[in-house]
């Protein structure tokens, strides 16, 4: 089967999988290869913006990384069930004006039997920090896949 794998019907090892590979591919900030990871007629959520369709997610993600600067993203395995995974995440950024944040959020993911998400539905909160509170230094190194994160 072409598509993106694992497919579903996931199991731990495979939601696990599809979670790690969703962070490795965001934390490239490079919009073109995450939007791959889509079907052709996605349905986003984020926050308050709905996204529709793959040249949709490019220019929302294009937008994004270009106001949120040194991006540096975790997300950890919540819940699966058959082609479903639900997500809890954190990131960290900083504007142009040198204020960092750290978002918390929550996301609802479909798959379709191929692989790829067609539907993604995000729930994002921001805090603002001080440099000094960084713990988001880059992708996450091989040897902490899976280590859970603090909340906050």
């Amino acid at each position: 089967m072409a598509g993106r794998p694992p497919f579903p019907p996931f199991d731990a090892l495979t939601a696990a999988r599809k979670v790690q590979a969703a962070e490795d591919a965001w934390n490239t900030c490079d919009p073109e290869r995450v939007s791959l990871a889509y079907t052709e007629d996605s349905v986003w959520r984020n926050r308050d913006r709905h996204v529709e369709g793959r040249a949709d997610i490019v220019a929302f993600l294009t937008e994004k990384w270009q106001r949120e600067l040194d991006y540096a993203l975790r997300k950890e395995l919540w819940a699966f069930e058959d082609n479903r995974i639900g997500v809890r995440f954190q990131y960290e950024c900083h504007n142009a004006s040198g204020q960092w944040f750290r978002s918390y959020g929550n996301e609802l993911w479909e798959f379709s039997e191929d692989g790829l998400m067609r539907r993604r539905e995000a729930s994002i909160n921001d805090r603002p920090i001080s440099e000094s509170e960084r713990r988001i230094f880059g992708p996450r190194p091989t040897e902490e896949y899976g280590v859970p994160f603090p909340l906050w």
